[in-house]
């Protein structure tokens, strides 16, 4: 079932719950008051009737024959008896012969002076009250059939589920048209969303000025798109610019051994061309695994965190850095030393967090013109920041715009080798933990990473 139908049966479902209460209510209502008032009438004219009786003199009863006789109208099917105080009837009147009012003993032994007893006789309404007027106690019993309350509720009834089933169907075509006017955005937006594909992500849902749930479906959309075309575009960038990398030492190493082949050579040059390959076979794997690492780096779900000590990591860090390759120096200081555990221990991966650092650390190294970096570290309530700085090259201002991006490589960084993958792996981990990485450079200060990291007080 489509959503606008299924809207639409909500609306008459909803319609038909409230209106039934309402008309239960009414109909209910209805009958209590039709049988109050057929009550009041019955009582009223028990009361003009013993009146009526004790002003009679003598036995013929002509004035009340001819009253009830004339007034069949006033009640339906009625029958009147009136009791003497010996239980003997002293008057006995119906509109319909045989069809004699018999005052049950049991009502008749309950109704007292001056009181009035309400029961059933035979389907019809009746009332009992016992006199005591003019020195004669008797009793006047009058029961009838509420002809016009039973006419007045059946037609109540039927006007009530004419008006119900009426309203059921105006409540199914207005759900229709109120489901139209809602589902026709939703339509319209799913219709735009089925038209983009990975090769026109520029394309976006059109957003309406009015600020309801829809327009925040199409906005959501919207930025979802502006995702996935970013992440489309730096894929198409990445996969470009790693099959250009990757070829360049493949191509290198393939020209030299087919040079090597052309002729015999002597064993210096066969040993000067291996030499050669050797460097570009190591450039190449340096840059398969700066690939496979960033590959690592998924979404922050996919990675397994658990509580790392970043003091740890970076000795570890420094160590390393130190020992593979001996012309690198690296001085490492605690601004504060934190007493508390907690200040110096992040939520994370610690693999992960160790490849940042790195990168970062040896790039210090590498582009230092001393290969020399300093390390400060600050850890308080407020997180940790780590800074890595070295005097170097000073960094344009428009190189450090993309100098995070996969494969770019600074002017003065050419010679040096690298694949221009370090600082884009670093950043992406570091966004992985919350974190993040800025970098300044000037001749006096020269080059400082900055890397801020969320404790877990923070």
């Amino acid at each position: 079932m489509s959503l606008r139908y299924r809207i639409a049966f909500l609306f008459v479902i909803l319609v038909t719950v409230i209106l039934t209460l309402v008309n239960v209510s009414v109909y209910f209502y209805s009958v209590t008051e039709r049988e109050d008032t057929f009550k009041t009438r019955l009582k009223n004219s028990a009361s003009y009737r013993a009146r009526v009786y004790a002003d009679v003199s003598g036995p013929g009863f002509s004035v009340l024959r001819r009253l009830d006789s004339t007034a069949m109208g006033v009640l339906y099917n009625k029958s009147i008896v009136i009791i003497g105080n010996d239980g003997a009837y002293k008057y006995i009147y119906s509109d319909t012969a045989g069809d004699s009012l018999l005052l049950p003993k049991n009502i008749a032994a309950t109704t007292e002076f001056d009181s009035v007893q309400f029961f059933t006789y035979q389907n019809k309404h009746a009332v009992a009250i016992r006199r005591s007027e003019n020195n004669s106690n008797f009793i006047v019993a009058i029961a009838a059939f509420d002809k016009d309350g039973e006419e007045y509720l059946s037609l109540l009834k039927r006007i009530l589920l004419t008006a119900l089933l009426l309203a059921m169907i105006l409540s199914f075509i207005a759900g229709l048209v109120f489901a139209k006017k809602l589902v026709g955005p939703i339509r319209r937006i799913t219709g735009e969303v089925n038209l983009i594909t990975s090769s026109n992500l520029s394309e976006r849902v059109k957003v309406d000025d009015n600020k309801n749930e829809l327009t925040v479906l199409a906005e959501t959309f919207n930025n979802l798109l502006n995702r996935l075309e970013e992440s489309f575009a730096t894929q198409r960038h990445f996969i470009s610019n790693a099959s250009h990398e990757l070829s360049t030492p493949l191509t290198s190493i393939s020209s030299q051994l087919e040079v090597a082949m052309q002729k015999d050579r002597t064993s210096d040059e066969y040993r000067t061309v291996m030499q050669s390959v050797y460097e570009d076979i190591k450039e190449l794997q340096l840059l398969t695994r700066s690939l496979l690492d960033i590959a690592k780096t998924g979404p922050q779900d996919s990675i397994e965190l658990a509580p790392v000590r970043m003091d740890e990591i970076l000795f570890k860090v420094i160590s390393d850095v130190q020992k593979q390759n001996s012309d690198y120096k690296v001085s490492f200081d605690f601004e504060k030393i934190p007493d508390e555990e907690k200040l110096l221990t992040v939520f994370g991966n610690a693999n992960l967090l160790y490849i940042a650092c790195k990168n970062i650390i040896e790039n210090g190294c590498k582009y230092a013109d001393t290969s020399k970096a300093t390390v400060t570290a600050n850890f308080d309530t407020g997180g940790m920041i780590i800074q890595v700085a070295n005097f170097g090259d000073v960094i344009s201002e428009a190189d450090m715009e993309n100098i995070f991006q996969p494969f770019f490589r600074t002017h003065s960084a050419q010679p040096k080798p690298g694949s221009g993958l370090g600082l884009t792996l670093a950043k992406r981990i570091l966004s992985l933990h919350k974190g993040m990485v800025k970098v300044k450079s000037a001749s006096k200060t020269g080059t400082v990473f900055t890397i801020e990291l969320p404790n877990i007080l923070s």
